[in-house]
């Protein structure tokens, strides 16, 4: 590489399309709500949220790439190294929809459950193990095990959808692991005490659309 070579950014920050998870389940975040996009990258799914007139904090350790978020009326732009080991940065505040996307930081995963509302919506995808087969991630710290993702979340949110395999037509194709949640588990009017139950596959409310 010469001198003067333009540098590729890495590969997520290179995806500028939001993820068919996340789309498929953003109706069910709640209308005008507060969203955290943790690890964001270049912000795919903060302006996918910020689009639909809620309030998103995005938080990545480099945020050179949504640097034209940083004075965006809708924006909390975060720069942060969530790795040093020092506390949970948020303290207590929560949200209505968490996103996470293609990270993995198991030592602050309580606090970020902690961090969802009452009826909020919980939206994380990333590497499994088996991705190293594939391609990066390979180092175990960061590929989730099988059915970790639904241990974190047992007891405390209702599971609408799951996944986990090999995922071919991704950006960034390898072993994943998905899930939706959200946290209603204390919200039940049935006798039975069993959360309503959600769409798996529901429409854009009209005039509430990504553009």
């Amino acid at each position: 590489m010469t001198k003067n070579s333009p540098v590729t950014p890495p590969r997520h920050i290179r995806i500028g399309t939001p993820s068919p998870w996340v789309v498929r389940f953003a109706p069910l975040a709640r209308p005008l709500g507060a969203v955290l996009d943790l690890a964001c990258g270049n912000g795919r799914h903060g302006r996918l949220f910020i689009e639909r007139g809620c309030e998103v904090t995005l938080i990545d350790r480099n945020t050179d790439s949504i640097a034209d978020l940083r004075f965006a009326p809708n924006a909390e732009v975060i720069e942060i190294d969530l790795e040093t080991g020092a506390p949970w940065p948020l303290g207590g505040r929560q949200f209505d929809t968490i996103i996470v996307t293609n990270y993995l930081y198991r030592p602050h995963f309580d606090a970020l459950l902690g961090a969802l509302a009452p009826g909020g919506l919980f939206l994380y995808e990333t590497f499994a193990r088996g991705n190293e087969a594939f391609t990066r991630p390979r180092n175990p710290d960061h590929l989730l095990k099988n059915g970790e993702l639904l241990e974190k979340v047992f007891g405390r949110f209702q599971v609408i959808a799951y996944e986990h395999g090999i995922d071919e037509l991704s950006p960034t194709p390898g072993v994943v692991q998905k899930i939706c949640a959200v946290n209603d588990l204390a919200q039940s009017e049935r006798d039975d005490g069993e959360p309503a139950p959600h769409a798996l596959y529901s429409p854009t409310p009209k005039g509430n659309d990504a553009g």
